[in-house]
C-alpha cells in the first residue's frame, strides 16, 4: 500500500515567501464572475470581496485564488482585456487589505499571469496545464511563481466532449510527466499537480480518478483536490450545488486519505475541520 501520510511537516516557496505548515493546506475560492456554477460564491462588489477574502481567512484558508474566467461548461467565453478587467482591481485590493496572505490567479492566460502577478499574486492556477497559452512556462518562471497545473483534454468551450480514455490513470499521468518536463526546461520548479475532477471526465470517472488518486503520488508533487459542490456529488444525490457541502465533506476526506496536500474549496471551515479529523485518524497509524 502506498504511504499517504500528509501529518507531516511542509515547506511551501510561494514566489520566494516560505511558509512551513504542519497539516495540508485550504485554498479558499474566489469567484469574480457573473456565472460560476455554485451562485452563492459569485462576487459582485469590492465590499462583497473584502467579506468573504475576510471570512475565508479567519476560517483558516491558506491561499485565496481569485478566478474572474467561468470554467464551467457552457460557460460565456470572454476576452483577455475582460478577464484583466475584473482580475486586477480585486487582486490589488486583497493584497492591500491582506498583505501576509498567499495569493493565487485561476488563468490560463500568460499574459493575465503576468499581470496578476506584478499586481502581487503568488500562484498561477492553470486550468489547462499549460497547453491554452505557449508563454505561461516561461512567464511563470520569469516570476519564480509556483504553478498549479491542472488536467484537462480541450478547452472549457469543448471538453464536455472530450471524454474517451483507454486508462485513465494512465492517461493522466502521462500528461502530466509531459507538462512537468516540458515546465521543468522553461524554469518552472515549483509545481502543485491537479488531476481536474470535472474536467473532461465523466460522473463515473470521476469516481475512479478519486478512488486513485494516490497513483498520482508517484509523479513527485504535491497534490491538489478540487471536488467543492461539483456535479460528481450533486448528480450523483439529486442535488444541487448549493445542497453539496455534506457530500463534499466526504469526498474531501477520500481525498486527503489518498494523499492530497491542498483542498480548493468554497467553505474553508468545513474544509479545515475535515482536515483536523482526518489528522488525528492519520496519528494512530
Amino acid at each position: 500500500m502506498k504511504d499517504t501520510s500528509f501529518w507531516v511537516k511542509r515547506t511551501w516557496n510561494f514566489k520566494g515567501i516560505l511558509r512551513e505548515y504542519d497539516h495540508p493546506l485550504v485554498m479558499g475560492i474566489l469567484n469574480i464572475t457573473p456565472d460560476s456554477f455554485y451562485s452563492a460564491s459569485r462576487i459582485a462588489s469590492d465590499k462583497d470581496l473584502l467579506a468573504a477574502a475576510e471570512k475565508m481567512i479567519h476560517d483558516g484558508a491558506s491561499i485565496l485564488d481569485l478566478g474572474a474566467y467561468s470554467s464551467r461548461p457552457g460557460a460565456d467565453h470572454i476576452s483577455e482585456d475582460e478577464e484583466l478587467r475584473r482580475l486586477i482591481p480585486a487582486i490589488e485590493k486583497l493584497v492591500l487589505h491582506f498583505p501576509e496572505m498567499i495569493f493565487s490567479l485561476d488563468t490560463f492566460r500568460a499574459r493575465v499571469a503576468h499581470e496578476g502577478m506584478c499586481s502581487g499574486a503568488h500562484l498561477v492556477n492553470d486550468i489547462s496545464g499549460g497547453q491554452a497559452d505557449e508563454n505561461m512556462f516561461k512567464t511563470v518562471a520569469a516570476h519564480r511563481a509556483t504553478y498549479i497545473m491542472m488536467h484537462l483534454k480541450g478547452t472549457p468551450q469543448t471538453m464536455h466532449n472530450q471524454f474517451h480514455y483507454d486508462d485513465l490513470m494512465a492517461e493522466i499521468s502521462s500528461f502530466f510527466n509531459a507538462q512537468i518536463k516540458i515546465a521543468n526546461l522553461a524554469g518552472v520548479s515549483e509545481i502543485i499537480i491537479d488531476p481536474g475532477f470535472g474536467f473532461s471526465k465523466t460522473r463515473e470517472q470521476n469516481f475512479e480518478l478519486l478512488n486513485k488518486l494516490d497513483a498520482l503520488i508517484d509523479l513527485g508533487y504535491p497534490l491538489l483536490a478540487g471536488v467543492s459542490r461539483k456535479s460528481m456529488i450533486y448528480k450523483t444525490l439529486n442535488l444541487t450545488p448549493e445542497e453539496s457541502i455534506n457530500g463534499t465533506t466526504v469526498l474531501n476526506s477520500v481525498a486527503l486519505l489518498k494523499g492530497s496536500s491542498i483542498l480548493r474549496v468554497h467553505d474553508v471551515k468545513e474544509a479545515r475541520e475535515t482536515i483536523r479529523l482526518i489528522g488525528e485518524l492519520k496519528n494512530y497509524d
